[in-house]
């Protein structure tokens, strides 16, 4: 493989056999490579929601106090290399080829008896980011699971902190029905010994990471031990939400517990200037205002309600809001909030196999909504000829649902990032 989009078309074939759980494949590929997880620290972070903007926080914390970050993340909005960035320069397409090439043999290799053992797409992706902060000499790493976190493949690391940021009704297909199930699965990532920060929490969840880490004799750090119910004694920060004031007391407790002796003017500037894509992000496009969120579960749906009161409040018009979402269980909340503040709703279809269609988001609006209805795809509504039909200038725009949506909303404001990779974006 010599170009890129071979490479993309390889790692598509990879991604196209399916999700396999399962550590053993990772931990034998970690094998063959010397085990570069092990060459540095590592911050591991499980969670349904806040576990990006938690990892972006301590990103920017960390930099802020003068260390080189590694910073692992998943999916990607628009490009592949977001997932993998050292203080916070993504992997090149030409990293991306290379790594590749390296890898694909060692892959041929472990899989030569039982092609089941050939690593997946995921685990190609978590051992490029392995290689890249060793070689790129990281003096830290804040590394994402990817999906629950006993099974991911980034459970294979020995990390010096671990944290669960939230527990909400995500995945249940894959791990389970109720908050004690899926914590259960998120608390799969505690080692013995290790502390482990954990975010605001159902009870019976709580009770299941604080039952796993007596197991493990893992200290237990609690931002509601730490901070109470109040949000207003959480620590600020530069990112919009209530849930951000959560996600930076998290990120606090997880850097105290880290034991660097960080200061806290170091943490009160890395929280304020922290930024990550797509989470209330505010952009000015064609003179109507543009804010990008991923609501995409019933959690969020939540956080979506209170985020929308303040802005109808503030914007004092009407709201545009543009929604899609993979699934009905996470459509319905969407669409009922949505419902009750838009004087526009334009139902889109993000490029996902499992996103709903037009008919199944039109269902799923609230019976008592009464304001235009608009259905259309993203490369066509984000043109000015087709939205200034319908959207006024100072009108603002909201596009919530899934963050594959919003990844092809960014693609299409954003001409210089080029086409979205969004074949390569599920898992």
């Amino acid at each position: 493989m010599t170009d890129y989009a071979e490479v993309q078309d390889y790692l598509f074939g990879l991604k196209a056999k399916g999700v396999k759980y399962g550590i053993d494949r990772m931990r034998g590929l970690a094998r063959e490579l010397g085990h570069p997880e092990r060459k540095i620290p590592i911050i591991h972070l499980a969670g349904t929601n806040g576990k990006g903007s938690t990892a972006a926080m301590l990103d920017s914390i960390l930099r802020q106090a003068g260390y080189r970050v590694g910073l692992y993340t998943s999916p990607h909005l628009v490009r592949l290399g977001e997932r993998v960035q050292v203080d916070r320069v993504e992997l090149t397409e030409t990293e991306i080829v290379n790594y590749t090439r390296e890898l694909r043999p060692i892959a041929e290799s472990l899989a030569a008896g039982d092609d089941s053992d050939h690593p997946s797409f995921f685990e190609f992706m978590t051992a490029m980011a392995f290689l890249q902060f060793e070689r790129k000499q990281c003096d830290i790493a804040v590394v994402e699971v990817g999906l629950g976190g006993e099974l991911d493949a980034t459970n294979v690391v020995q990390p010096t902190v671990t944290a669960i940021t939230s527990i909400g009704l995500d995945h249940c297909e894959i791990l389970g029905d109720t908050h004690a199930e899926i914590a259960v699965a998120k608390a799969g990532i505690i080692k013995t010994g290790i502390p482990v920060v954990m975010g605001r929490l159902p009870e019976e969840a709580e009770q299941v990471v604080r039952a796993k880490a007596a197991q493990m004799d893992a200290p237990v750090i609690s931002v509601r031990d730490r901070f109470g119910e109040n949000t207003d004694e959480y620590p600020t920060a530069g990112m919009f939400g209530d849930c951000q004031r959560w996600n930076a007391g998290t990120a606090q407790l997880i850097v105290e517990a880290l034991a660097w002796g960080i200061s806290p003017q170091h943490i009160e500037a890395g929280l304020g200037t922290a930024h990550w894509p797509a989470r209330w992000q505010e952009i000015n496009w064609a003179g109507r205002r543009v804010i990008l969120d991923t609501s995409h579960n019933p959690e969020g749906a939540v956080e979506l309600d209170h985020n929308l009161t303040r802005l109808a409040q503030e914007a004092g018009g009407p709201l545009t809001i543009v929604v899609g979402a993979l699934g009905s269980n996470r459509a319905g909340p969407l669409l009922e909030i949505v419902g009750r503040y838009a004087a526009c709703v334009c139902l889109v279809e993000p490029q996902q196999r499992r996103a709903c269609s037009h008919a199944e988001l039109r269902q799923l609006l609230p019976s008592e909504f009464s304001g235009k209805l608009v259905e259309s795809q993203v490369d066509k509504l984000f043109s000015e000829k087709e939205i200034i039909e319908f959207v006024e200038p100072q009108q603002t725009i909201v596009v919530t649902g899934s963050i594959y949506l919003a990844g092809e909303v960014l693609a299409a404001l954003d001409s210089t990032s080029g086409a979205p990779e969004s074949h390569l974006q599920d898992f």
